[in-house]
């Protein structure tokens, strides 16, 4: 009974839930924007420095905040009952959304790279960041022509859904990963100067590790909501759900 009494008190509703990691994906775009401009002189498409902030900026705000509201679509209640496919459109659109943020944000990056002699594509950040926005672009393309597209039976949607959902999961933590990695490496690259060292812990590291705490802690958050099960929409066969 009293195991059955703390279960209850621990499984809150999502609408309060959800509020909350709104307000904490906002932030996060929110810091990252405030590190770019007031410790990294704002934000330009001249190919300089500035053109560079544009990549942590879009990053965290397509791959991280974005694609995890599209993740969480089917978790709302309001999309429990009544016509599926308004809701597939919005995750898709969600999604897509993100994936277009994302493509920018490497454009950014790369233009940097390109106008100041710097190499591509050579840091384990670089590798996993590219590695996860390749799989996202297969995730949307297969997940468009399976779940969207009319021609798909219904034993064919039954099968891939499980797997969706598992890389749906897997690019989020990869992204998330990413970002974190690109925050360290970017404070590596940066505070190198004797009066502000990385290892000396100056107002920026604190505030740019803080930011990477807050990325992985709503990306825990958001796997964690999607592994609830009170929170997954009842499975249906209906004519509906084959839309």
């Amino acid at each position: 009974r009293c195991h059955q009494h703390s279960v209850a008190m621990l499984d809150i509703p999502f609408p309060p839930f959800c509020a909350f990691l709104g307000s904490l994906g906002l932030l996060c775009v929110a810091l990252v924007g405030t590190w770019c401009q007031h410790w990294r002189g704002g934000f330009s498409l001249d190919g300089g420095s500035r053109t560079f902030n544009w990549h942590p900026v879009l990053m965290v705000t397509g791959l991280v905040v974005l694609y995890g509201a599209a993740a969480l679509v089917y978790r709302v209640p309001n999309t429990w009952s009544g016509p599926k496919l308004p809701w597939k459109l919005l995750h898709g659109g969600l999604a897509l959304g993100s994936f277009v943020l994302t493509v920018l944000g490497l454009a950014a990056v790369f233009r940097f790279h390109n106008s100041n002699g710097t190499p591509n594509m050579y840091s384990l950040h670089s590798w996993m960041g590219l590695g996860t926005v390749l799989l996202f672009s297969c995730q949307w393309a297969v997940g468009f022509g399976t779940f969207l597209l009319p021609w798909a039976p219904a034993w064919l949607r039954q099968l891939y859904k499980p797997i969706h959902v598992f890389f749906g999961s897997t690019i989020l933590m990869l992204s998330v990963a990413s970002c974190v990695s690109g925050i360290n490496e970017k404070l590596f690259f940066s505070l190198k100067n004797g009066t502000a060292q990385y290892k000396l812990l100056p107002a920026e590291a604190v505030f740019a590790n803080t930011l990477g705490i807050l990325i992985l802690l709503f990306g825990v958050l958001v796997v964690g909501a999607l592994a609830r099960p009170s929170w997954k929409r009842p499975d249906s066969d209906s004519l509906d759900s084959r839309q």
